[in-house]
């Protein structure tokens, strides 16, 4: 019997049990379907999560731990490591930076660094252009948002506790300075963090540049930039303003930054080869794949189970066709079919069984994990009120290929086994019983 005939057979005797085989096909395709969106989920989460670690701004960046005696010498140790783009000193000033234009005035933090190491890290700016001039300085993204003057406080205060009656939280952004701060003049004052009550002379700076939006909608930045040769000139001013040392001014930390994300972790085990206390955000990924590989493991073992109860289906339908066709196989045993090719035809029918209910169980997987995707995020920002869910970066649901791939297997290869035993029962029949059952 060729290939052809083989499978005109078993396509004949699944059109003679439409019904049955319609049902067992609905079964598989129930269990698979389960399998694949419940594991699809653990998928979803865990591209959220990746995705949102990736989204910050300093992938690349790897911290330094007790660096604050860091010698030249050992920065260009560092530099000389391949694919290490540059070891960025950031010095935090212990003191509040309160800038006055206009009639308007806002507090910040206040950042010394290199700017042409800072250039390196930090790329084109949202506005304007890098400091070459001492009295030229750098702003956050939201310093003009936060640049208010009484009027705006007072609109701010009364929106706020509207939005507090409300269960909502206002960030005052449609108060601020709306122009552009490119080329403003401001004033700027320092207020000590340990003695708030007295402030330093104002000092005028021109804006020359504005830093890119942050990756995250909820941050507000508004800090200012110097560039670190005016360390001196604002630790003298600090020291003398509350008796401190230097030391107590400043807060130095260095960071080391990778050219791409995929030389990040060479470079973390080069560094810890050296002795040295560092640490990456990507780190959090491989904690994370692990935790989730596990995850998913469990999940596709739990939607298993739903494929091996649809297989008790299977099996009940094969058992039964063998019951039926008993005597037919008497027919082909006695013109010479081989007990391998009466097993073959069994389990080709069981095989097509898994093959029809795995291809609509992908194709309904994909519709509702579209529909959970898309649909989810209102539901939840009905619920809530958070404008949070209803972004498009919360994945509920993902089907990668692998997925699909895994969970045909499981449900193809359930169908087969399911056929075994009774495609093993009918090699076994009588022939001479066989043909003496009546038709």
């Amino acid at each position: 019997m060729v290939w052809k005939d083989q499978l005109d057979f078993v396509l004949q005797h699944i059109k003679k049990n439409k019904l049955r085989v319609f049902m067992t096909v609905l079964a598989a395709t129930m269990g698979c379907a389960f399998l694949i969106v419940l594991a699809s989920v653990g998928f979803g989460l865990q591209d959220s999560i990746r995705n949102e670690i990736l989204s910050d701004e300093n992938v690349t960046k790897i911290q330094v731990y007790d660096g604050s005696q860091f010698t030249e010498q050992q920065k260009d140790e560092i530099k000389s490591i391949e694919n290490v783009k540059t070891v960025l000193e950031t010095i935090t000033v212990n003191a509040s930076a309160h800038s006055y234009f206009e009639d308007r005035d806002t507090n910040s933090n206040l950042i010394l660094t290199n700017m042409k190491d800072f250039k390196d890290v930090t790329g084109k700016l949202a506005q304007g252009q890098y400091p070459t001039k001492p009295n030229e300085i750098i702003v956050g993204y939201h310093f003009a948002q936060t640049l208010l003057n009484d009027a705006d406080r007072e609109v701010i205060n009364e929106k706020s506790k509207k939005a507090e009656a409300e269960g909502t939280y206002y960030d005052g952004n449609e108060e601020g300075y709306k122009q552009s701060v490119i080329g403003k003049e401001i004033e700027l004052s320092l207020i000590s963090n340990s003695n708030g009550a007295t402030e330093t002379e104002k000092v005028k700076y021109t804006i020359v540049g504005v830093t890119k939006k942050p990756s995250y909608d909820w941050m507000i930045d508004n800090t200012v930039h110097m560039d670190s040769k005016q360390k001196e000139a604002i630790g003298s001013s600090l020291a003398a303003l509350d008796d401190v040392s230097e030391d107590e001014v400043f807060n130095s930390e260095f960071n080391i930054y990778a050219d791409s994300l995929e030389h990040v972790k060479p470079i973390l085990e080069k560094l810890k080869d050296k002795g040295y206390s560092v640490y990456s955000v990507t780190e959090q990924l491989d904690q994370m794949d692990v935790f989730f590989l596990v995850l998913k493991i469990g999940l596709i073992f739990v939607g298993t189970i739903a494929v091996l109860i649809a297989s008790i289906g299977i099996f009940n339908t094969m058992t039964m066709a063998v019951t039926e066709r008993t005597r037919e196989i008497g027919v082909l045993k006695a013109i010479g079919a081989s007990p391998k090719l009466i097993q073959r035809l069994f389990l080709m029918e069981s095989t097509f069984i898994g093959i029809f209910g795995t291809i609509i169980a992908v194709m309904i997987s994909y519709a509702i994990s579209f529909t959970a995707n898309a649909i989810l995020p209102l539901i939840l920002k009905a619920a809530t009120g958070e404008d949070a869910f209803s972004s498009s970066d919360i994945t509920f649901s993902l089907i990668p290929w692998q997925l699909v791939l895994i969970a045909s297997a499981i449900s193809i290869g359930v169908a087969m086994i399911s056929g075994y035993r009774p495609a093993r029962k009918a090699t076994k029949i009588d022939v001479i019983q066989a043909l003496r059952q009546e038709l």
